[in-house]
């Protein structure tokens, strides 16, 4: 057995809708409802270019499989999720025209610069743009 790579994460958000369109408008993530039983009004998937469905984002009153409590806002144990993008000036661009808090980094030892920001519900983006 062996994990072969991150297959997604999910979002829950208090505004579903809001949120699916900041990540399709930031990160032209394409939007997609989530399969049934879930509806447009429970559950949003976004795919990147290959067709994965990399964000899984929920409405608060969303069924789930493993029903515990969660809340939208800061992630708890998880600090944050890391997105390998290119076009870093792009990027930069976008998230300045929004108005939006970014902190810029670079790990010149390995050609990494990076840009932490927050979604509409303080999930913690680290996006990550190598050689770029």
């Amino acid at each position: 057995m062996k994990v072969n790579a991150l297959d997604h994460v999910n979002i829950i958000a208090n505004d579903l809708d809001g949120t699916a369109r900041f990540y399709a408008e930031l990160f032209g993530l394409e939007r997609r409802d989530g399969p049934p039983p879930l509806t447009p009004k429970e559950a949003q998937w976004m795919f990147d270019d290959a067709g994965r469905a990399i964000l899984h984002i929920n409405s608060v009153d969303c069924p789930r499989a493993f029903a515990r409590e969660v809340a939208p806002g800061p992630t708890g144990s998880i600090h944050h999720v890391a997105l390998n993008c290119s076009g870093f000036d792009e990027m930069d661009a976008r998230l300045e025209a929004r108005g939006l808090e970014r902190q810029v980094n670079f790990i010149e030892s390995i050609g990494l610069r990076q840009i932490f920001t927050m979604d509409p519900n303080g999930v913690l983006l680290e996006l990550n743009f190598f050689g770029d």
